[in-house]
């Protein structure tokens, strides 16, 4: 900020009469008139500036919070600080209070290890203002001098020091939120008010009041508050424990976040000195002719079972997408865990009862050799006394590396096979190891392993070895992998992704929006060609890429986001329209999941259906299917076919061709997890033709331009694998991965894919 004060410093004192100047001022003698007074404002004072309503929706604030930094050249404007996204801007329609200096006194910045701990249930509704959650703070109004230190070498004891000194500590994010920070000296003669201090009514709508108890009656509630769709009244203490802080704490997203606090600067000199100790590169003069790739922090929180946090995990990133194929690497495909393994895996551990823990493998990645010659930059916040042209030489895989994924895989696996377990044929990334009265699974995602097992003994061997080898972390039972949150009862295992979806309309701005009880209006028709172009189509891109990870545990928005991801590369207007309306969908149930009931049974169940020429651009049909182990929905796809079908019977026949393959593959897993597989599945199909081309190849007349692939199905009518039965059309629960449906029978068919909430309202 030092240029701003400097400048409106010069500004004011072309306008103050100067006694070498027979007391006019420079402004006067260069332009041959007194200077006006009226526009001059105090530095750094609180100022509101108007938002344009073009820029903004019903529910955003009608002004931006800022502070005053000085005057635009050319223009008649203020330059202004905005406190909520930090970005500096110029304004015309501009309110002062010259009073108030939200960056006058700087604060002691909060330890983000303040929030680790269970909120008291009345801590929040005491004081609205100063219990923030945002760990993050403002930037230092003056910097420090630059003489401080603020990088160290590369040494095994080195340390990271803070961007600011001691004496300009960062303002915590408390202090911005009060119209008055600076208010008058206390004394004992003023009357003390007795009014009741209630909540704004707009701070209903933050998510981390609804971890809280019940509401003062009295506070005015938006009129579509978050605690109407989500509730913790229903968890156990400890499971609400989890919730409320995993969502509590903001992961910091660059460095200069991250080191302004304590907590990060340690875990960055923790993972530099496991760097140093695993002999990860060395620094050396970079060679002629060759050019290092970037490097970058990136920052995660890992939590316990019962929400505590674990511990803070800085990971220095290498840049792979700059690497050159066949210079610096080669081969990189890894296999990592399918998510319909994920599935089946929580499924089958409801219904035996088995246990479930997760463990992390400390700086997996590290533990791969590197074969490719590759030179790094030095990373973030720390720099080399040697000299600038220094680089570091890498011996071991880093995050990032197109290969580093490949050579971790490879010394796990060889690790795990030589332990005694077998890598299964239908997941590469699961391991099983079993005798005739103990089972243990597991499965593998990157450095994210799931235990899952009926032998306490063998899980504790499994763990002690991986310890041995490679050093881990134990996180205890599985509570939180891969975004999912997963809740146990002796009812069943609930896997839901509340905090992502949360986060999701957090950053879309759709967190007060009005909620929808469907996810597509089936009135919509949506082309490639009818519409205005979106002024932003990455924005586009980055909602269905979220709305996508989100399909994992939400099968009900799994079509209206298939048939969205097919504009991505040239989104309209009326596409992403019709993505906001997911989002209001998604705002009526945040915290919808799957549920795997202990009493469900073992058997196989399928449903196939297809829209015919669903899509008015290329004519392609829709397929649609989804499988249930009992009354557990573990796999389902909504996806547009290859190729156009001449007729329905034949759109019908390719989906059961899917789903075929499907149970196909489920047939596998059973095996690899030493279950007996219920020869037939039984599998709905509402198409009567499609199921007689199925059983009766004479047809050849009307199917002989058919792949040969998709006749599949016949061969394992005849092998017993699957066994077809008719089903009406109203009750087919494929038709909702087809079509867009009306709210009754949308939500019939809702029913029937056994998704609850425990977070719901009672």
């Amino acid at each position: 900020m030092w240029n701003f004060s400097v400048q409106h410093a010069v500004h004011i004192i072309n306008r103050l009469p100067s006694p070498l100047l027979n007391l006019k001022c420079p402004y006067e003698l260069l332009y041959k008139k007194p200077p006006s007074l009226v526009h001059l404002k105090v530095f750094g004072c609180l100022s509101y500036a108007t938002t344009l309503q073009a820029h903004r929706t019903k529910f955003d604030s009608r002004a931006r919070k800022a502070i005053f930094l000085g005057f635009k050249d050319g223009t008649k404007g203020y330059i202004l600080y905005d406190l909520s996204s930090h970005d500096i801007f110029v304004s015309r329609n501009v309110v002062f209070y010259e009073t108030y200096f939200p960056l006058r006194h700087s604060q002691p910045v909060h330890n983000a290890s303040d929030f680790s701990k269970p909120l008291p249930s009345n801590s929040i509704l005491d004081d609205p203002v100063s219990h923030t959650h945002n760990s993050l703070p403002l930037p230092v109004m003056f910097e420090p001098d630059s003489t401080s230190p603020s990088s160290v070498n590369i040494e095994p004891d080195r340390t990271i020091s803070s961007p600011a000194s001691s004496s300009h500590t960062p303002l915590s994010s408390s202090s911005h939120d009060r119209p008055n920070l600076a208010p008058p000296p206390y004394h004992d003669n003023l009357r003390r008010s007795t009014r009741t201090i209630t909540r704004p009514g707009y701070l209903e709508d933050y998510h981390c009041y609804s971890v809280t108890g019940s509401v003062n009656n009295n506070i005015s509630h938006p009129n579509y508050p978050l605690s109407s769709v989500l509730s913790y009244d229903n968890c156990v203490p400890e499971y609400k424990s989890f919730c409320c802080s995993i969502s509590a704490i903001i992961e910091p997203k660059t460095f200069s976040q991250a080191s302004k606090l304590d907590c990060w600067r340690k875990a960055m000199d923790a993972e530099l000195l496991a760097l140093d100790e695993n002999k990860t590169w060395s620094v050396v003069d970079l060679p002629h002719g060759k050019t290092p790739i970037g490097c970058k922090w990136v920052y995660k929180i890992k939590y316990h079972a019962n929400g505590s946090i674990e511990r803070y995990k800085a990971r220095l990133v290498a840049k792979g997408y700059t690497q050159m194929e066949g210079i610096d690497y080669f081969d990189t495909f890894s296999p990592v865990a399918k998510i319909t393994t994920v599935r089946f895996l929580l499924a089958l551990a409801s219904i035996k009862g088995w246990d479930l823990e997760q463990l992390d493998v400390n700086n997996a990645f590290l533990h791969g050799d590197l074969n490719e010659e590759v030179y790094m930059s030095l990373p973030p916040g720390y720099s080399s006394a040697i000299g600038s042209n220094k680089v570091c030489r890498l011996h071991k895989s880093l995050y990032g590396l197109k290969q580093a994924s490949r050579q971790w895989y490879s010394k796990l696996s060889s690790a795990l096979i030589s332990f005694g377990y077998k890598q299964s044929v239908s997941d590469h990334s699961l391991y099983i190891k079993s005798t005739d009265s103990e089972f243990t699974a597991l499965l593998v995602y990157v450095d994210d392993i799931v235990l899952a097992g009926n032998s306490s003994k063998e899980i504790q061997a499994v763990k002690h070895f991986l310890d041995q080898k490679f050093k881990i972390k134990d996180l205890g039972k599985l509570r939180y992998f891969l975004g999912f949150e997963i809740a146990r009862s002796p009812k069943g295992i609930f896997v839901n992704q509340r905090k992502y979806t949360l986060e999701l309309l957090q950053d879309t701005g759709f967190l007060a929006t009005k909620p929808s009880n469907i996810p597509f209006n089936p009135t919509t028709k949506l082309s490639s060609t009818d519409g205005a172009p979106l002024k932003d189509p990455s924005s586009y891109r980055r909602l269905i890429g979220r709305l996508l990870y989100l399909t994992n545990t939400r099968p009900d928005i799994s079509f209206s986001v298939q048939h969205l991801s097919q504009f991505v590369s040239k989104p309209l207007i009326p596409h992403y329209t019709a993505a906001t309306r997911i989002l209001k969908y998604l705002k009526s149930a945040p915290a919808n999941g799957l549920f795997f009931p202990v009493s469900s049974s073992l058997k196989l169940t399928g449903y196939a259906d297809s829209d015919w020429a669903r899509c008015p651009d290329t004519r392609k049909s829709i397929t649609g299917y989804c499988v249930f182990i009992g009354s557990s929905l573990i796999s389902w796809k909504s996806k547009k076919q290859n190729t156009v079908s001449r007729s329905s019977t034949e759109a019908e026949y390719r989906a059961l061709a899917s789903l075929t393959c499907e149970i196909q593959w489920l047939q596998y897993l059973f095996q690899d997890f030493k279950m007996k597989f219920s020869n037939p599945a039984s599998v709905f199909c509402d198409s009567r033709s499609a199921i007689y081309l199925a059983h009766n190849p004479a047809f050849h007349e009307r199917s002989k331009h058919i792949e040969i692939d998709c006749h599949v199905i016949r061969e394992k009518i005849q092998s017993q694998l699957i066994h077809l039965l008719p089903i009406p059309s109203n009750s087919q629960i494929a038709d909702m991965f087809t079509k867009p449906l009306h709210f009754p029978a949308f939500f019939d068919l809702l029913s029937k894919l056994n998704l609850c909430s425990i977070h719901s309202p009672t």
